[in-house]
């Protein structure tokens, strides 16, 4: 009898252990983060490379310090901490990886750091498949619309937008061919599982300008926390754009912090006409101390003081993008993958548990 019980002891340990070491075999398999980046002309498919002014430090992180070149692409999650100005702008090479954007992200993409990135492109200057997250520094994001026709242009295109951390955003779309629908930023349902909280802006103590002809904001709600409409007058979120009091909607949009400090000259919350032109995100920061070399109809985000909340939630709306990153031509050497932290702690504490309880198996 005790030998049975003895024998079904060690069958249940040794299935415990076999699982456990199965978890931690079956586990790192993947790595979160892009599973491949494109920059400068080249594609990379591993983390642990740099460049003139770029740096992929591990799978979902990329370091950008005074980069100027062409178009940044990534297949999955990533964050970009920005420091110094850089630029980005469309390949125009008919081999390119990617096509009419300046940085285009198909999952993620968090910008965050005290830097500045200028992004251009045909139809978009950023566009990412899923949520764009702008913490705390600043983006100039234009589409000049240059041979784009019967589609949707935007300085942003995402499926969600938040902007947070005294962040500034600067999107403006424009463009004159047959068909095309110009925002500064359109949120559309990518179709990726964003169900009835997709195509949302929120915007919490920072910036927001925002300009097209067809609409300064496209988008399916939002809302705003310790921020406020600036322009339109009345602004609210409508059925699938920002409009104004009358419910029209907006061609441009201008939302900033409800406790923000008007720049010196400037009486509070008066918005001087005209001012607006000529000035880029840098530009629009009292803290910052040169100018920006971004386009010459770069408006300006001037802040004011008022105590207004908003949240509104409406219907979804859905846009299509054409721009894919094609499949990558270029490699790069091999270098070791970084894996995630936790997962490698987890893993060696799985893989002692296993050795101990294999251990003990074979003792009893």
């Amino acid at each position: 009898m005790f030998a049975a019980e003895s024998y079904t002891s060690r069958h249940y340990i040794a299935i415990v252990a076999m699982a456990c070491l199965c978890v931690l075999l079956g586990g790192p398999s993947y790595a979160a983060g892009a599973e491949s980046i494109i920059i400068a002309g080249a594609t990379y498919y591993e983390p642990g490379v740099s460049g003139p002014g770029w740096a992929w430090t591990d799978a979902d992180h990329l370091e950008l310090n005074g980069y100027a070149g062409e178009a940044i692409g990534a297949d999955g999650d990533l964050m970009v901490t920005l420091a110094g100005q850089n630029s980005v702008t469309e390949s125009h090479a008919p081999d390119a990886d990617i096509t009419l954007c300046g940085v285009e992200v198909w999952g993620n993409l968090t910008l965050r750091g005290t830097g500045i990135l200028t992004a251009t492109g045909s139809q978009c200057g950023i566009h990412v498949s899923q949520a764009l997250v702008v913490d705390g520094c600043t983006v100039d994001a234009r589409a000049d619309g240059a041979d784009i026709t019967d589609e949707a242009v935007a300085g942003v295109i995402a499926g969600d937008m938040a902007v947070c951390g005294g962040g500034r955003v600067v999107a403006t779309g424009t463009g004159s061919g047959a068909g095309v629908r110009a925002y500064g930023v359109y949120l559309q349902d990518t179709g990726l599982g964003d169900g009835a909280a997709g195509c949302r802006v929120s915007v919490d103590a920072s910036w927001l300008d925002a300009a097209g002809a067809d609409g300064g904001v496209a988008c399916a709600g939002g809302s705003l926390v310790s921020a406020r409409f600036v322009s339109p007058v009345g602004g609210a979120f409508g059925a699938s754009d920002v409009v104004d009091a009358s419910g029209a909607v907006a061609p441009h949009v201008m939302i900033e912090p409800d406790v923000a400090t008007p720049p010196a000259g400037e009486t509070d919350g008066v918005v001087v006409p005209g001012d607006s032109v000529d000035k880029s995100p840098i530009d629009a920061n009292p803290a910052a101390g040169e100018p920006t070399t971004g386009p010459d109809t770069n408006p300006s985000l001037k802040p004011a003081a008022t105590t207004t909340k908003t949240t509104t939630t409406v219907t979804k709306t859905t846009v299509a993008k054409t721009a894919k990153p094609k499949p990558a031509t270029a490699t790069t050497s091999s270098l070791p993958k970084t894996g995630d932290s936790n997962w490698i702690a987890a893993s060696v504490t799985l893989f002692l548990l296993g050795t101990v309880l294999l251990a003990a198996a074979c003792r009893c």
